[in-house]
């Protein structure tokens, strides 16, 4: 393989590899707290833009949390709950941080039982800690929580955010989908939140298959380019260096594909469809161009094959006369 082939293979895979530095940023495993405090799990939460951190002690049943997210509004407020009867809002027992009339941060809790305006009241689990911040437009708000059932490493938990505060009460929030959708259920000691799955594992088979037979098309492909002595097809050499980057980046793009329903499937869907029309294109083109050769070739030799039995037809024709 020649230099530029190289160069531009390398070209492709940093360009592609770049792709993924952006959504990496902006994910819990880059976030930090001012308390330095460190926690054993995270998530990317799929609804309104929020993350959540924790660690779970089984011995004691103790719950640390640092949930992250951002008010609908400056004045608004974020709420993180447990439901241990059911999915939804209702019966969820609340942690919601807001700014008190002093100014502070403050957290409270709720027994949300209806929808309807919210009165403080004590909760299922125990709270012995909590606190909350606001900076950069996110409230922080931790939690250290006792659950009372001992042994139980899976709840199903709930989040939201809402735009105002009046009188001390959280005001409602909106009612669209990604506040309806906010809910989940979370694995305390395996770190998994929502219905997180591996994928359909026939498809997962078919596509590292595919693969698998797309780069031994690749590697015959520079074998037979290399015992082709002195004959040397640049632009068909360097769109299978590029389509080959492009289809392992593709591979790798499936191992990071976000749920169907996580905030960030929306853009892998972008960059996944832009890539793979990259690649049918870059294809389609390369195809063609050795269709196109082959078709000029056959062209040539069949133009020779006519044109000897003409002469082969005149000099017979010569002989007899």
């Amino acid at each position: 393989m020649e230099p530029s082939s190289l160069s531009l293979a390398t070209l492709f895979l940093l360009t592609a590899v770049s792709l993924f530095l952006p959504s990496h940023s902006a994910t819990c495993t880059s976030q930090t707290f001012t308390n330095n405090k460190l926690y054993a799990f995270c998530n990317d939460l799929p609804f309104l833009n929020s993350y959540l951190h924790w660690s779970y002690d089984p011995a004691q049943s103790t719950l640390s949390i640092a949930f992250i997210a951002p008010p609908a509004r400056p004045d608004g407020w974020v709420s993180w709950a447990i439901n241990p009867t059911s999915t939804g809002m209702v019966g969820s027992q609340a942690l919601i941080a807001f700014r008190d009339a002093k100014g502070g941060m403050t957290v409270k809790t709720y027994n949300v039982s209806v929808y309807g305006p919210l009165t403080e009241s004590k909760v299922w689990y125990e709270v012995k800690e909590s606190s909350a911040e606001f900076s950069g437009g996110l409230i922080r708000l931790f939690a250290t929580l006792v659950l009372p059932e001992k042994g139980k490493t899976t709840v199903n938990h709930v989040w939201q955010v809402g735009p105002s505060v009046t009188g001390g009460v959280p005001d409602k929030h909106e009612f669209q989908p990604a506040n309806l959708n906010s809910k989940g259920s979370l694995d305390l000691l395996r770190g998994q939140s929502g219905g997180a799955s591996g994928g359909d594992s026939r498809t997962q088979k078919r596509n590292v298959s595919a693969y698998a037979i797309g780069v031994a098309g690749w590697a015959t492909g520079l074998k037979l380019g290399s015992e082709s002595k002195g004959v040397t097809y640049y632009t068909h050499r360097n769109i299978g260096i590029a389509l080959f980057a492009l289809a392992t980046v593709q591979m790798f793009a499936l191992l990071l594909r976000p749920n169907k329903d996580h905030k960030y499937r929306f853009y892998w869907n972008i960059y996944h469809h832009g890539v793979g029309y990259a690649i049918l294109t870059l294809g389609i083109i390369n195809v063609f161009k050795v269709l196109g050769g082959i078709a000029a070739l056959l062209e040539a030799i069949t133009w020779t094959i006519v044109l000897r039995r003409k002469r082969k037809t005149k000099n017979d024709k010569s002989t007899k006369a």
